[in-house]
């Protein structure tokens, strides 16, 4: 039955709720607070507040073929901590954040094969380790399993209702609002605690393989993660950092699909169209198929700049026998690449695969973007913590890393909550926020009640206004073209970045403008909302880091070294009195004593237990 939509604010019905912990966003971490706080404290009240439902949300939401931490035989949390510090190229990254999490991250690897996440293992009966810290999984179930779990609880889980804007009292967070995207309610949640989980942010660039307005999000991260839980915060002014630090992935060309699974899963190794060994030949100084992660990412797009592409992964030396295990991975991760390959008649054991960079995305869980967070998680506003892809400064925590992150946000919530009672909502507060999600349904509704458009047409093309479509195909080849996009083979310039942030200004005046005509349009309009939102801060960060301390994530052709003066943080908060976006510096702390760029050793096994 169709959905009656409101004509007035009047007509739009509120939900209330009070709770003890609230979970913006159900995915991998989202799923790993409420059961680690619902474990510590039964009584605890749970609710957790989903855009998707959390059977298949997340970036986990089409499964895995591995779980790419795993502190094994031979290491330790120091050694993957100095070896995360090295992929990024000695840093800065929060180490304190980091040993923390490496010390808590086997304990949450090991509860997925509890619950029932099939590992493989080797002869001996180990984890299959697929690289030095990557150990291989049958993931496609991963999700469902994780979210089983998190329901054994009985959470308060509310899917299908997206967040909007924090509930702030003084510089103290105390709930959220959002609306329901199938029951078109408004949702007002109080809490004593609230945790941001959320993907992280993607569809901010034009991806290299859109091919028209209904192609936007043919991409490598899940298209559903705009970047809300990112936004939220700069809108109630809290503090980010390492917003600069984009992950720029080389991925299989014209599918966007993981390289990894190809290249460290079957040693496949990366060559250009003249058939040179590209990490071994240019980058062997910088460790070649170790070299740091954003290397490795940025040299197929070096080859295409310098005039030697195509690139690819040379599959050629794969049997029967491994192709089959390299589509049966696919099939746990990515399994429309098993028909993308069929579809093109493609043989990998007899042509290699071609790879291209992706678009640029901003996310938590592989670089060090997100909320400047305490070592209990705490953001710089009090009751507002963050976990998984929202937790900045510390790169590579991927799938047991963000659980792990979601278990240590957990813990702090927790003695957080025990100290405090519920904060006060301000009713005009939640009046303006309600006013701003539905005014442009409000809007659509009331032109699609005034224009009378025959049978089969578009009557959208008809209106006085702005479709997200629209805004969003303008302002993802604004990113592209003078942000560093694929398009611009990561590189970007002092001017071309500013003439990003005029334009992005000019379409943040013209959010008023938008207008939707149903609920599933009133997602996409602010969906496209929220991507301005960190889009302008990504910019800012970009600006201010005036080197390229990480070629390909964060490429200036005006700056093309590196400035020691810039060893640090850069870091952002919106002023809330005047809506600039203002930057600051936070120094690096070396915990861990040694060589920043390398990573030390394995201890070396016996024979007894290698």
């Amino acid at each position: 039955m169709k959905k009656i939509l409101p004509k007035t604010i009047k007509d739009v019905e509120e939900v209330r709720i009070e709770t003890d912990l609230l979970i913006i966003g159900g995915g991998n971490s989202g799923c790993f607070v409420a059961i680690e706080a619902k474990e510590k404290n039964p009584d605890i009240d749970v609710t957790i507040m989903e855009k998707a439902h959390i059977d298949r949300s997340g970036a986990l939401a089409a499964g895995m073929d591995a779980i790419n931490t795993y502190i094994g035989e031979g290491e330790t949390p120091e050694t993957i901590v100095a070896w995360s510090r090295a992929q990024v190229g000695g840093g800065p990254l929060r180490e304190d954040l980091a040993l923390s999490n490496a010390k808590i991250l086997n304990e949450c690897v090991e509860s997925l094969e509890k619950w029932g996440v099939p590992f493989k293992k080797d002869e001996k009966g180990k984890y299959k380790r697929r690289g030095r810290f990557d150990i291989s999984i049958h993931g496609e179930q991963l999700k469902p399993i994780i979210a089983e779990k998190t329901k054994s609880y009985n959470p308060r889980i509310l899917n299908r209702v997206a967040a909007t804007n924090l509930i702030k009292e003084g510089d103290r967070v105390v709930g959220a609002m959002g609306f329901g995207i199938r029951d078109g309610k408004f949702y007002v949640i109080k809490a004593k605690a609230t945790v941001v989980s959320t993907g992280g942010a993607a569809g901010l660039y034009r991806s290299a393989t859109n091919d028209g307005t209904t192609s936007h999000h043919q991409m490598w991260m899940c298209p559903f993660n705009v970047g809300t839980g990112y936004a939220v915060g700069v809108r109630a002014g809290a503090e980010f950092t390492l917003m600069e630090q984009r992950w720029c992935a080389a991925r299989v060309k014209d599918f966007t699909g993981p390289v990894d699974t190809i290249s460290v899963g079957y040693k496949a190794k990366m060559i250009n169209s003249k058939g040179e060994m590209i990490l071994q030949e240019r980058y062997a100084h910088l460790g070649g198929d170790t070299a740091p992660r954003y290397i490795r990412a940025n040299a197929p797009m070096n080859e295409w700049s310098e005039g030697r592409g195509p690139t690819f992964v040379d599959t050629r030396h794969l049997s029967p026998e491994q192709v089959r295990d390299l589509k049966i991975d696919y099939l746990n991760e990515r399994p429309t690449y098993v028909l993308f390959l069929a579809a093109r008649g493609q043989d990998p054991a007899k042509e290699p695969l071609e790879i291209y960079g992706s678009d640029p995305y901003i996310v938590g869980g592989h670089t060090g973007s997100g909320y400047w967070v305490d070592i209990d998680r705490m953001s710089t506003h009090r009751g507002l913590f963050a976990a998984g892809e929202c937790a900045g400064g510390m790169p590579n925590k991927f799938v047991g890393g963000c659980a792990a992150e979601g278990v240590l946000a957990a813990r702090g919530a927790l003695k957080y909550i025990a100290s405090v009672q519920h904060g006060n909502l301000d009713e005009n507060q939640a009046a303006g926020e309600k006013e701003r999600v539905f005014s442009p349904l409000l809007k659509g509704l009331g032109m699609e009640a005034k224009y009378n458009i025959p049978a089969g047409q578009d009557q959208r093309g008809q209106y006085d206004g702005v479709t997200p479509e629209e805004m969003e195909e303008r302002f993802q080849r604004l990113m592209d073209e003078y942000a560093a996009g694929v398009g611009q083979f990561f590189k970007c310039n002092e001017e071309q970045l500013n003439y990003a942030l005029k334009h992005i200004k000019m379409l943040k005046e013209q959010v008023g403008k938008l207008f939707a005509t149903d609920l599933h349009e009133l997602v996409l309009v602010h969906d496209v909302i929220d991507r301005l939102e960190v889009a302008e801060v990504v910019v800012m960060h970009l600006r201010e880091r005036r080197e390229s301390r990480w070629p390909g994530w964060q490429t200036r052709t005006d700056y093309p070294g590196v400035d020691p003066s810039l060893d640090c943080f850069i870091n952002s908060r919106k002023n809330l009195e005047t809506g600039e976006i203002e930057m600051l510096k936070r120094p690096y702390e070396q915990i861990l004593p040694g060589s920043r760029t390398s990573a030390p050793s394995p201890i070396p096994l016996s024979a007894e237990t290698a």
